[in-house]
């Protein structure tokens, strides 16, 4: 599959955006287990929205977007049409954006008793203390069911793992970066 990146900044670097959603950030220390080969690639794009940098909003349009985590909430549906809609390419990282992951373990069961599990009948609810289940407007609603990232929007590209190789991270972005087709060499994609 062949993307064009979109236009360059001016000053000769991609835009690129990065999120979380439901996961555990371990994609993004993936991200960050790139090391030295960071500061080369930091001459070669701008991260304008990250969890990094807790920019909310992607401000311009952004060449590359990495999703990490799937969508378990409508706050996560909002922010993954966001990112279809201001990037060019997007990319599921990592096992939750992929298939669902670890939070999709909760699809096997009915919402209200995972809410009844996790609050209701926890071992850390307060003795003597009437249990409640939160609810407020600041709190995202939940989905009833955990998707993978696929499921709510055409993504282009995908990197498999729990969490990636930071290898198969550098590759794809060094790719589109250099306009190559993606080649995600087989001996870096893992499952685990």
């Amino acid at each position: 599959m062949s993307h064009d990146t979109g236009e360059d900044t001016g000053d000769g670097k991609l835009d690129v955006a990065m999120i979380s959603l439901c996961g555990c950030w371990g994609c993004t220390l993936s991200f960050l287990d790139i090391d030295e080969r960071i500061l080369g690639l930091l001459t070669r794009i701008t991260i304008h929205r990250s969890s990094l940098t807790d920019i909310k909003r992607i401000t311009k349009r952004c060449a590359i977007g990495f999703i990490e985590g799937g969508v378990a909430n409508e706050d996560n549906i909002e922010t993954l049409r966001h990112f279809r809609d201001n990037c060019d390419v997007l990319i599921s990282v990592g096992a939750c954006a992929v298939w669902g992951g670890v939070p999709a373990m909760r699809n096997v069961f009915e919402l209200t008793d995972c809410l009844a599990e996790a609050y209701l009948n926890s071992p850390t609810a307060v003795p003597g203390a009437a249990p409640v289940i939160p609810c407020h407007p600041d709190i995202p609603r939940l989905t009833t069911k955990v998707h993978p990232c696929h499921e709510v929007v055409e993504m282009d590209y995908f990197i498999p793992g729990c969490p990636p190789d930071a290898d198969a991270i550098f590759a794809v972005l060094d790719d589109l970066i250099e306009g190559r087709p993606v080649a995600l060499p087989r001996s870096l994609i893992h499952y685990d």
